[in-house]
């Protein structure tokens, strides 16, 4: 089941008319890491960061993910609580540029 955070991303990017995520998606051979959306043929990943993302043992694992994800060639964006709250769709519409051309953000 996704969360709020997750449901509130899809019903946005339907509306923006983007195209299909992957979800849970495990990115990694050795390790169980999954990004929360990806589109796995541009190598980009959307993770929807809730409040939990700010306790300090989450924010740590958080990082070594996206920089393993990195290493592997992977560009992640991160779409916060505070972004959602707003209804702020600043990244939303990058993350369209991004998929549709590859080169904005």
């Amino acid at each position: 089941m996704k969360s709020d955070n997750e449901a509130w991303f899809l019903t946005q990017w339907k509306r923006l008319g983007g195209p299909e995520p992957e979800t849970e998606y495990r990115f990694h051979d050795k390790r169980k890491w999954r990004f929360d959306f990806c589109w796995p043929d541009r190598m980009t990943a959307l993770e929807v960061e809730g409040l939990g993302h700010a306790h300090w043992n989450r924010y740590h694992g958080d990082v070594e993910k996206y920089n393993a994800a990195t290493l592997l060639g992977w560009r992640v964006l991160r779409l916060t609580f505070h972004m959602i709250r707003q209804d702020d769709l600043t990244l939303l519409d990058s993350l369209m540029g991004v998929l549709s051309d590859g080169k904005s953000l």
